[in-house]
């Protein structure tokens, strides 16, 4: 499958660069800060999902979500995240063309299971939940994971970081990406929390199989490192 790509048009620009580092490993994101230049790159047809605020600078994001839907007959998801909370705004934009509404503030696990359910539902990405990767298997629906055949008993946000070390074998990953996408770049929790976690995780996964597998790269990161043939 190729790299899924998503659009934000978003004219706060430290909460669309938010929103990009926790996508950005999973899927190739594009900022625009200005309406006229969402609307231009969204009618490029190279974007699998758009994440579109309402309140835009040059051209707004109801005005956007008619041309796209109405003049361009684009059918790409459009995920609309705004601070404008009423019901009426939320029947316009569902009138308009939105295929989903999320309102500021907002959590981050929402927004990424609402990107997950646009996209399946635009076939767009697949349906199946279980991850398998060396000698681990993680079921995402059940928040279980197997490793050589053998439960884990993971918490919390153990379990969180265990997937994401899974979805991005061999890849550097810094400690603050890992803060960002696991406990949230607004997040007011100290970033040494990724150690203590990483730590906790490999004591877990060492006492069942013997070896673990997250190795630390100093003054760079982690890497989930897979076993060689």
């Amino acid at each position: 499958m190729n790299t899924l790509k998503v659009l934000i048009v978003e004219d706060d620009e430290s909460l669309a660069k938010g929103i990009q580092r926790f996508l950005n490993e999973s899927v190739e994101t594009v900022i625009a800060t200005d309406g006229l230049e969402g609307q231009m790159l969204g009618e490029e047809k190279i974007f699998d999902l758009v994440i579109l605020d309402l309140m835009l600078p040059t051209v707004g994001g109801y005005d956007i979500l008619k041309k796209w839907r109405t003049e361009d007959k684009l059918d790409m998801p459009v995920l609309v995240l705004t601070a404008k909370d009423t019901l009426p705004d939320k029947l316009q934009g569902f009138q308009l063309g939105a295929d989903d509404y999320l309102t500021k503030p907002f959590h981050r696990e929402e927004l990424l299971m609402r990107i997950k359910a646009l996209l399946k539902r635009a076939g767009r990405i697949g349906s199946d939940n279980v991850l398998k990767v060396s000698f681990f298997e993680a079921d995402t629906s059940k928040r279980t994971v197997l490793v050589k055949g053998q439960p884990v008993n993971l918490v919390g946000r153990e379990y969180d970081l265990l997937v994401y070390l899974l979805q991005n074998p061999e890849t550097i990953l810094t400690k603050e990406q890992i803060f960002d996408r696991i406990w949230g770049f607004d997040s007011e929790t100290a970033l040494s929390v990724v150690e203590v976690y990483i730590s906790n995780l490999r004591k877990k996964i060492k006492l069942i199989a013997g070896t673990q597998p997250i190795k630390t790269l100093r003054n760079v990161g982690y890497m989930f490192e897979l076993e060689s043939e």
